[in-house]
């Protein structure tokens, strides 16, 4: 080996050892051994002049995470988080007890935190592992720990623990405190009791005005042949049994005279059968001549009826068959009258025409009641069933409301709207509504004559829940999660969480929402 390629290795072999000592003065294991009493050379010591640690708003004389020789002996610290190993929740994520609330400021659960509570050090000079110290007593006998900084119970203080609300925001009590009446005032903060009135919650959908299809006729000829004459027009209002039109055709003079010469032929049979009865009787005519009258008259009587139903058929009523005349020669004429009162929507009727059986000449409805055809949501069907009351409005007749019941809903769901749909029987007063017309319908599900009411403005929405705040002093404001009801007019129904002599802010919500959610905005947001 030549004398440059052994001096080379060396040098390599001195730099190896050298980052081997360096390594090993920076280990981990060492980084994390509890340290003496007396200060380390390389931890942060505390200000030289003044008597508070601005870092960590504590006393110096008892700023633990500046001066290590305040740590507690034997205590692990974790030099990476600043705080006890054993609070570290953070390397140790098994640590954390989710039921403690923790001090930001001084790495420490709220109830072991003594510069926050000096009143811990006046219960134990050594505070134990979860001990929970306290400046006032709860109802149920227990100690609370105050929040000397806004004047409320730690568990209560939204400005100095929001992560009350993030995690369990349905959870009562949690407060915030404005700076004084008058910032509340200049944050535009409006309070007032809730109103006591009538509500009714409803489902709102979108509805389609048609023709009530039970009363709606399509009028026909039945027969082919000419139309005669017309004597309606379209709009004419027309009561049950008014004559529309006539029809000349030759199968109505055929059925007409069908029907007289069955009526003649059962009037002789008749009178037959009376004189032979009579004969019998006296002994005069024999059983057999009697039999074969009655079997006559029978037979005749039969004819009668079979003509008079094909005259119905053809569209004649009862007094219309029973005024005709025994004629020889009968007009062959079809009368088109109206099943019931109505209104003539459709007319294709033109006097002169050729008509065909089965050809619609006019189209009758009864526009009194009309058919509201709705869509229902999939996520509202369990709120309604046939029976409810409907109210219906339309966007051209501002002012009037069309009162109507739900009488249907669809046994499916349509598959790419996912709504169902719905009838709605509406009255239409004064004939305002037109076939063809969109509304909007409200389906009423319940109503409240006694019901809490504040203006919409009043709730708040804080991680999903509705929130009012409600004032329990001059300066404090409790989150109150409430449950809705009913919403009309710009007011909506607190259904449970308010008391209707409870003050509650209707204005300016959002500056003590704002305030609330804050991780730190001290006492009070808004500043005189």
């Amino acid at each position: 080996m030549k004398l440059t390629d052994l001096t080379r290795h060396r040098a390599m072999f001195v730099w190896l050892v050298a980052l081997l000592v360096l390594l090993s003065a920076c280990s981990p294991a060492e980084e994390r051994v509890a340290p003496d009493p007396e200060p380390e050379a390389s931890a942060a010591q505390p200000e030289a002049d003044g008597t508070t640690c601005a870092a960590h708003a504590a006393p110096k004389e008892q700023c633990f995470i500046c001066d290590p020789s305040l740590r507690e002996t034997g205590r692990l610290w974790c030099r990476e988080h600043d705080r006890y190993e054993d609070r570290c929740w953070v390397c140790h994520p098994e640590l954390e007890d989710k039921e403690r609330l923790w001090c930001t400021e001084h790495s420490l659960y709220e109830d072991e935190c003594f510069l926050c509570h000096p009143e811990l050090l006046e219960e134990t000079s050594e505070p134990a592992e979860g001990a929970t110290g306290s400046s006032t007593t709860s109802e149920s006998g227990g100690s609370t720990l105050m929040c000397n900084e806004h004047g409320v119970p730690e568990q209560e203080c939204g400005i100095c623990h929001p992560e009350l609300l993030a995690q369990d925001p349905a959870r009562p009590g949690l407060k915030v405190r404005l700076a004084s009446e008058a910032s509340a005032a200049k944050a535009g903060v409006v309070v007032r009791t809730p109103e006591v009135q009538q509500m009714e919650d409803g489902v709102g959908c979108f509805a389609e005005i048609t023709f009530n299809q039970n009363r709606l006729a399509k009028i026909t000829s039945l027969v082919a042949g000419v139309v005669k004459s017309v004597k309606v027009d379209l709009g004419s209002q027309v009561g049950r049994g008014d004559l529309l039109a006539t029809v000349t055709s030759e199968t109505i003079g055929v059925a007409l005279g069908a029907y007289l010469q069955a009526v003649t032929e059962e009037e002789l049979r008749r009178k037959v059968f009376e004189r032979e009865r009579d004969l019998l009787a006296q002994r005069i005519s024999s059983e057999r001549e009697y039999q074969e009258a009655e079997a006559a008259h029978q037979a005749s009587a039969a004819a009668v009826r079979q003509a008079r139903q094909r005259l119905v058929v053809l569209g004649f009523d009862e007094s219309q068959i029973a005024a005709l005349t025994d004629q020889q020669s009968m007009p062959g004429v079809l009368e088109l009258r109206a099943p019931f009162g109505g209104e003539i929507v459709e007319r294709a009727a033109v006097q002169g025409a050729v008509v065909d059986v089965a050809d619609v000449l006019f189209t009758l409805a009864d526009t009194s009641v009309l058919w509201g055809m709705v869509n229902i949501p999939e996520s509202q069907l369990s709120r309604v069933h046939p029976g409810q009351d409907v109210k219906l409005t339309v966007e051209s007749l501002p002012g009037h409301m069309f009162p109507g019941t739900l009488t249907w809903i669809s046994a499916s769901v349509d598959k790419r709207t996912r709504m169902a749909q719905g009838r709605v029987e509406v009255t239409n007063a004064g004939g305002r509504l037109k076939a063809q017309m969109f509304a909007h319908a409200r389906i009423s599900t319940s109503k409240s004559d006694q019901a809490v009411v504040v203006p919409v403005s009043a709730v708040q929405n804080v991680t999903g829940t509705p929130v009012v705040f409600v004032r329990t002093s001059i300066d404090l404001f409790e989150a109150r999660p409430v449950t809705l009801g009913a919403k009309q007019d710009g007011q909506i129904e607190i259904a449970s969480g308010l008391r209707p002599d409870e003050p509650v802010v209707v204005a300016g919500g959002f500056a003590l929402k704002s305030q609330f959610l804050a991780s730190r905005l001290g006492a009070g947001c808004v500043d005189d």
